[in-house]
């Protein structure tokens, strides 16, 4: 009878108790989705290993997130000396079907940057596909991953 006598400690229970449920709550009805889309990318013709050998990483290059018809450069980054890049797309505001549907991964440095053999014109490009997801409080973090660069001329 105390406590709730007391409305200050009664309401302080009450607001500890909804923000102790609240990130379950919310990650159970599904959250915010934060789409990470992680690659690794090759010094190869169409950027992937070498079926049985090892192929040099392409390291410095852009790579870029583009959407839509226009194909309008939403994020860019630059792959690391292994080859890999990440792009977090938490502050672009971008659905989730839309990531999936309209947008493609673009390397538009040429190969040859990496390799004087391979073709100093065209790009890679690769859709987007969803592999898991990872519930984090209020975050539901999206994995994705290109699905197989293509090279253009």
């Amino acid at each position: 009878m105390a406590i709730i006598k007391n409305k200050h400690i009664t309401f302080s229970l009450v607001l500890l108790c909804l923000i102790v449920v609240s990130p379950m709550a919310n990650a159970q009805i599904g959250g915010i989705n934060v789409p990470i889309i992680n690659g690794i990318l090759f010094c190869t013709i169409n950027g992937a290993p070498l079926n049985g050998t090892s192929a040099p990483a392409f390291a410095n290059a852009v790579v870029q997130l583009q959407c839509g018809s226009q194909n309008t450069v939403v994020a860019e980054t630059i792959t690391s000396i292994t080859g890999l890049f990440t792009f977090s797309t938490n502050g672009i505001q971008i659905s989730l079907p839309t990531l999936l549907n309209d947008c493609r991964i673009v390397v538009p440095t040429p190969r040859s940057s990496c390799n004087s053999t391979l073709p100093s014109t065209g790009q890679l490009i690769s859709q987007l596909n969803l592999v898991g997801s990872l519930i984090s409080g209020l975050l539901n973090i999206v994995a994705n991953l290109p699905t197989g660069f293509v090279p253009t001329v």
